[in-house]
């Protein structure tokens, strides 16, 4: 495969302008540090403000306000991953030109302009060496390349959110969604170096990722916060089978059902009565200016970030039951869900349920299923009864 030059171009070029710009001092240091930390495309690194500042040689309040200075100019753009509040929350950072893109044309260097031979490239970047395409003189093409210090600590891929991975054959939406599984799951944990755990994570075979997904629920009901290990080691040693083979009695361990039955609806609606979940990452640009119009169109987008993010657990289970994939229930909501009656899914009774999964901006009911199951008499008053019925079986174990 042929390597791609014009990334190369692009992020050298980024450099480059930017040392041309009317930038002040200060801004274009702080812009250049952060090239130190971007790969070959000037995309997508995550330095935090502490590690900039140690590069830099600057303080942190000058840091941040240069940082500021360099979105606001169209430079750079800036997001956040992780959750509000999470101490883990770091920025991403991507190399931007004013105006535009870095799919845009690259800014010309001096040669290119008539002014003179290019300057070197920064420490850390790739010298390429351009010839003439067949004893032309106009058409040039790389002929190599070599990064000069790749082995440094510095130039670690360790800044990349799938650093460690281990799977460089993945595509790009592969990683995508493994990242997205993995935010999910880490929100539900919560304990534990991010870093470390998302390199376990993205170690993992496939087979593993899903029977941990399925199995946490499980041990986060039995287990106490301050027993549970760091993210990393319980994903490294799947600690979820140690766990659930040890403390689980053989008449309380959850079983699997098959996806749709009386038992997976039962879990379904039990998991949509919880609070819906905070989105695990940051509104786009779009939905930012939306939300600050306030009133319908705020509302529209709220109710579209709780729909994709809220019931993370649900949205699981209609994935898996998609390809056939069955979910463990527990013992206590097996016995309840024996209640639960069969309706078409083109009656009236089932029509009267989507209203009202509408209504509470839940995960909509699945469309292909030609019976769907639910707690006997009208939604309202069966949701009610639901819940007195689980309170019952709890009690006021939340563990159970």
């Amino acid at each position: 495969m042929e390597p791609d030059h014009g990334a190369v171009s692009r992020a050298w070029s980024w450099r480059h302008a930017i040392a041309k710009s009317g930038l002040p001092a200060t801004t274009r240091l702080v812009l250049h540090t952060l090239g130190l930390k971007m790969d070959a495309t000037g995309g997508s690194c995550y330095p935090p403000i502490s590690e900039i500042v140690e590069l830099s040689g600057l303080d942190k309040k000058t840091v941040l306000k240069h940082l500021e200075i360099a979105e606001a100019k169209g430079w750079i753009e800036v997001s956040q991953h992780g959750f509000r509040g999470q101490k883990w929350k770091r920025n991403e950072y991507v190399a931007r030109w004013p105006g535009r893109d870095l799919v845009g044309n690259p800014a010309k260097t001096d040669a290119e302009e008539g002014g003179g031979v290019a300057p070197p490239p920064l420490d850390g970047e790739k010298v390429v060496e351009l010839v003439p395409e067949g004893g032309g003189i106009g058409s040039r093409k790389v002929v190599e390349q070599l990064h000069q210090d790749k082995n440094l600590p510095a130039n670690s891929p360790a800044n990349s959110p799938a650093a460690g991975a281990g799977e460089g054959d993945l595509t790009k939406v592969d990683r995508k969604k493994i990242e997205r599984a993995f935010t999910l799951w880490y929100a539900s944990w919560d304990k534990g170096e991010i870093d470390f755990a998302r390199n376990a994570w993205f170690a993992m075979p496939a087979e593993d990722r899903d029977e941990c997904i399925e199995k946490t629920p499980e041990v986060l009901r039995w287990t106490k916060a301050s027993e549970r290990a760091a993210a990393a080691v319980y994903l490294k040693g799947r600690l979820w089978r140690d766990i659930l083979a040890g403390i689980l009695p053989e008449t309380h361990r959850s079983t699997l059902q098959n996806a749709y039955s009386k038992a997976w609806s039962a879990r379904r609606l039990f998991e949509l009565l919880a609070d819906p979940a905070e989105p695990p990452v940051q509104p786009t640009r779009f939905q930012q200016m939306e939300l600050a119009k306030g009133g319908e169109a705020a509302e529209k987008v709220r109710r579209e970030r709780r729909l994709a993010y809220g019931w993370p657990k649900v949205i699981n289970m209609h994935r898996r039951a998609e390809m056939a994939e069955g979910v463990t229930v527990a013992p206590w909501l097996v016995r309840l869900s024996e209640g639960f009656v069969g309706y078409h899914r083109d009656s009236a009774d089932v029509a009267a349920w989507r209203r009202l999964q509408e209504q509470q901006g839940w995960p909509p009911l699945p469309e292909r299923v030609e019976w769907l199951f639910f707690p006997p008499g009208q939604p309202d008053e069966a949701i009610a009864d639901f819940r007195q019925a689980v309170a019952r079986e709890r009690g006021n174990d939340d563990a159970a």
